[in-house]
């Protein structure tokens, strides 16, 4: 009888020391967990260069979880109004170019807590149906965000489509303009891969790069092959520079992002006046997928989707070396507007 009323005396001990680590265990994941939802913390930089005050920003777990939350539309409107939340209209627009990087570039903004990204490309300017609904409906297309974060989105055909410089200046004549560029000719593979891509997925044939890049009749550079055409970057550029100073841009160079992100993405904190938050811990080579992804915390990671990165056809070397001579003029002409100089042949 006694051996009985010991081991159930050792079983409720159990139980009850199970139940007390259990509830400290819950507490210290709880304390840990209030603790990362915290939405605000001061920063020590400034945004501006003009001495404006420090600006909170939100930790970055709160982002990943309650923005994200609103971007799905589990929201009610007392909860946007409890968290001071608003769609604000973009600071900055990557504009382009298709193909450079454009999106890479905004993932990796996206890593620092003062960014807030459209996830979609919105097509609000270079589409006249779009365009057509106003400005109300392309700020209500926008992230919910706190009032002191920088809203950016991405439309990479802006920077090619002629009407859409005048109709952004219209909107904001002091917008800032990142456009991200690769070596033209690659740019134009690239570009050629991913429609090649979209062919083969529908059992579709399709014309080899050389006889779109080369015109069968002159065997010179064909300039109405799109791919080509998006690549004269000074020509697009100097339509851009009627409505903006060149002081309202700033270049990325994709091939760099692609290699060496973490310098690129500190010129552009720098040109958009933000605090330096962005480091080589959110950065990291994965040798799987051949490029760098992105760490927001010790939690969340992500890559960009597995359709980046496409290997390009072989191209005829000819046609490679005739395509670099047609560039080279204007690439020239790019480094001396942008003051920008790129190790292009």
């Amino acid at each position: 009888m006694l051996f009985k009323q010991q081991a159930l005396l050792r079983q409720k001990l159990l139980v009850l020391g199970s139940l007390a680590i259990g509830s400290l265990l819950y507490l210290v994941a709880r304390v840990g967990s209030l603790d990362r939802l915290q939405p605000l913390c001061p920063i020590d930089g400034r945004f501006g260069p003009h001495g404006q005050e420090e600006i909170p920003l939100r930790a970055l777990q709160f982002k990943r979880g309650l923005l994200h939350e609103f971007r799905k539309g589990n929201a009610t409107k007392e909860q946007i109004r409890l968290h001071n939340l608003v769609q604000q209209l973009p600071k900055a627009i990557i504009i382009g170019v298709r193909k450079g990087g454009t999106r890479a570039l905004l993932e990796m903004l996206n890593l620092h807590p003062a960014v807030v990204k459209a996830s979609q490309e919105i097509h609000f300017f270079d589409n006249d149906e779009n365009y057509a609904k106003g400005i109300e409906w392309y700020r209500k297309k926008m992230p919910f965000s706190y009032p002191h974060q920088i809203t950016i989105e991405k439309s990479p055909a802006y920077f090619i489509t002629e009407e859409v410089p005048e109709r952004i200046y219209k909107m904001n004549s002091s917008i800032k303009l990142l456009i991200i560029v690769r070596e033209p000719t690659t740019r134009a593979i690239s570009d050629y891969t991913q429609v090649l891509e979209g062919k083969e997925r529908k059992n579709k044939t399709y014309y080899k790069f050389e006889k779109l890049a080369i015109d069968p009749n002159t065997c010179e550079v064909n300039t109405k092959y799109k791919a080509v055409r998006t690549s004269i970057y000074t020509k697009h550029l100097e339509r851009w520079l009627k409505y903006f100073p060149i002081e309202q841009f700033h270049i990325v160079d994709g091939d760099r992002l692609i290699t060496e992100p973490l310098p690129e993405l500190q010129l552009v904190e720098k040109f958009l006046n933000l605090p330096p938050r962005i480091s080589q811990y959110n950065l990291y080579f994965n040798a799987t997928r051949g490029f760098y992804c992105l760490r927001f915390n010790i939690v969340f990671n992500k890559c960009l989707a597995g359709s980046k990165g496409r290997i390009h056809p072989e191209v005829d070397t000819s046609v490679i070396t005739k395509l670099r001579k047609f560039f080279h003029p204007f690439n020239q002409k790019f480094y001396q507007i942008t003051g920008r100089t790129f190790n292009w042949p």
